[in-house]
């Protein structure tokens, strides 16, 4: 299957994002390796965990993290050859220099060498023949106290679309021109009609192709992904997907009985990590330390409020002047013993958004 998934990102590479398409540093700041192992390990990464693979990396998505890591190496890997010389010249046209692309399969041992501090599999497992087998392969490739993101796909969020791939395959449906023409066919308020009408995905030929002509494709309920992570060896650490509670016990809970009433919060975003230590209010000699990727925003003199895409699944604070004069003494390690109750208390805010990374020196 990994064969014909190849092939199905070779017609259709994924995203289709314009290669002017750019992002702000500022919006990249949950892909930062320094403030991820921060917010895990309660340290700042040592030299050998200063590596990340984006594994599965597509055509657009080694450009915001070479955007959030300027001077960390990046490994992308992908099955389709076509896929990575987009994300390629992506990077190159927007100066991004740091990003090794590499042609090969996850599972594969060979494929990439050495371990990583941070691995990234958005959007990937769902699509293997085996997404345990997958996401062993990657934990593997893990360096104690690595950090591994992932999305899979959540059974009830994707029931519209697999209702339709099915039909797709039983009608013989294979290229997007002849899925554009059944939809252009169909009757208004069918199921059909009503995904192309509302679906972002239905509106790019890769988008739709990706939705429902994709050659493998698995959904989980909850329990299925947590099983999953099991099976690895991992520990889930936190999950990032829309209103996703702090506690994962919690999140499960919740999410379970979502699904009794054929609810999801959406897809399932996941960080996972094996014995992985935070730093904590227990911790009296931890320092403070503005994310990296809101240096150039917080370091400038700028009277306009920044807002900042949320992508940990929560609203995000905005930033105006107050805000950045509050942030602007963390361009420096701040010792937290030396700051007052009332700092500390408007600190955690901006922790929990992974505004500030809290680490012991």
């Amino acid at each position: 299957m990994s064969e014909a998934v190849r092939r199905h990102y070779e017609e259709y590479p994924y995203p289709s994002y314009p290669l002017v398409a750019s992002v702000r540093r500022c919006d990249t700041y949950a892909l930062n390796l320094e403030a991820i192992w921060a917010r895990f390990n309660g340290s700042l990464p040592p030299l050998k965990a200063r590596r990340i693979l984006i594994a599965g990396c597509g055509s657009f998505s080694p450009y915001p993290f070479a955007v959030a890591n300027p001077r960390i190496p990046i490994t992308a890997l992908d099955l389709s050859r076509r896929s990575l010389q987009r994300a390629r010249l992506h990077c190159l046209l927007h100066g991004r220099l740091n990003v090794a692309f590499t042609a090969g399969d996850l599972c594969d041992r060979q494929a990439v060498d050495g371990t990583f501090g941070l691995i990234d599999a958005y959007g990937v497992l769902h699509h293997l023949d085996d997404p345990l087998q997958g996401l062993k392969a990657l934990a593997e490739r893990l360096i104690d106290g690595g950090i591994l993101r992932i999305m899979v796909y959540s059974r009830y969020t994707r029931r519209e679309e697999e209702s339709i791939r099915r039909a797709f395959k039983i009608l013989k449906i294979q290229d997007v021109s002849a899925g554009k023409a059944l939809i252009a066919r169909a009757r208004p308020g069918s199921r059909l009609r009503r995904f192309a009408e509302k679906s972002s995905e239905a509106a790019s030929t890769s988008g739709l192709a990706d939705a429902l002509l994709h050659p493998c494709v698995h959904t989980f309920l909850i329990d299925e992904c947590m099983e999953l992570v099991r099976g690895s060896g991992l520990q889930p650490l936190l999950f990032a997907h829309t209103d996703a509670l702090e506690d994962v016990s919690d999140e499960v809970r919740r999410i379970r009985l979502l699904e009794t009433a054929g609810r999801s919060p959406g897809n399932f975003v996941l960080y996972l990590g094996g014995e992985n230590g935070k730093s904590g209010p227990d911790i009296p000699d931890s320092h403070l330390m503005l994310n990296p990727c809101l240096r150039d925003s917080v370091g400038r003199f700028d009277l306009g409020t920044l807002r900042i895409i949320p992508r940990l699944g929560h609203r995000t604070p905005s930033i105006g002047h107050r805000e950045r004069r509050f942030l602007r003494p963390f361009l420096k390690a701040v010792s937290w013993k030396t700051l007052t109750p009332a700092v500390q208390a408007t600190a955690d805010d901006y922790l929990q958004a992974l505004f500030l990374l809290r680490f012991r020196p």
